[in-house]
């Protein structure tokens, strides 16, 4: 559990909202994924990701209230108090403020401020992570040189042979070409790694802003990425059954 509440929804005050598919207004509320309300809210109404501060008690820092306490008592009263911050040519949806301080409170388990920004830094530009789809690692030469015949690999001398030519010894080089893997494997990995990180910090985030219960005008739906996309599709449902199940 972080710093936002997620049984929010269970506090008394909190019953007399209307339903969960209607906004305040009474209009119904805007259906998003999870990815398409984070691109919504810092692509679209460019929230800021505001990451908490540890108080250094050297200087006399108190905790303070975060944006996530001030959060939970604004869903806890059902309303939302009028402020100069909130001005024409400065305005930011409030769902999407909601939406910022739910990834800025990512738990260290789940990378903390660093997948927090990470994910921001993605919705931000629209994209996925790149998990090097089709990525097959090929022996190619670590070096090519070209000249007028075309290219051909860089080949080193790794020792010498005695070999018997025309009835006499001689003395000849022994040349090999060092050889790698493009791309690496430890490289489609950590891609893919990175990937299931970005994944599970989603899932989180659609955990919390679900059972939360404290965007006014958006809803999250239930879908998400793909878990694995680079794993047989046939294989991805199977594995999706059976964690339903």
């Amino acid at each position: 559990m972080s710093k936002i509440d997620r049984t929010l929804h269970a506090h008394p005050l909190a019953s007399t909202r209307k339903g969960g598919n209607q906004s305040y207004n009474g209009r119904p509320k805007r259906v998003m994924t999870v990815q398409q309300a984070l691109e919504w809210a810092f692509r679209t109404e460019c929230a800021q990701l505001e990451l908490p501060e540890p108080p250094d008690p050297e200087r006399g820092d108190g905790f303070g209230f975060g944006l996530e306490y001030v959060l939970m008592q604004r869903a806890a009263l059902g309303c939302k108090i009028d402020g100069g911050r909130y001005k024409l040519g400065d305005y930011t949806h409030e769902d999407a403020e909601v939406i910022a301080a739910t990834v800025a409170g990512m738990p260290d388990d789940l990378g903390g401020k660093r997948i927090a920004i990470r994910v921001a830094e993605l919705a931000r530009a629209g994209l996925t992570p790149d998990w090097m789809p089709g990525a097959v690692p090929r022996c190619v030469p670590v070096d090519m040189k070209r000249n007028r015949h075309g290219d051909r690999a860089v080949t080193e001398v790794v020792g010498t042979e005695r070999v018997l030519s025309r009835g006499k010894w001689r003395t000849v080089e022994v040349r090999a070409c060092p050889v790698t893997y493009s791309p690496h494997p430890e490289q489609i990995e950590a891609a893919r790694r990175a990937y299931g990180d970005w994944w599970q910090a989603l899932e989180w985030i659609q955990e919390g802003l679900q059972v939360g219960n404290m965007l006014r005008d958006v809803q999250i739906a239930a879908a998400l990425p793909a878990q694995r996309p680079w794993k047989p599709k046939q294989t991805r449902l199977r594995s999706a059954n059976a964690s339903s199940k």
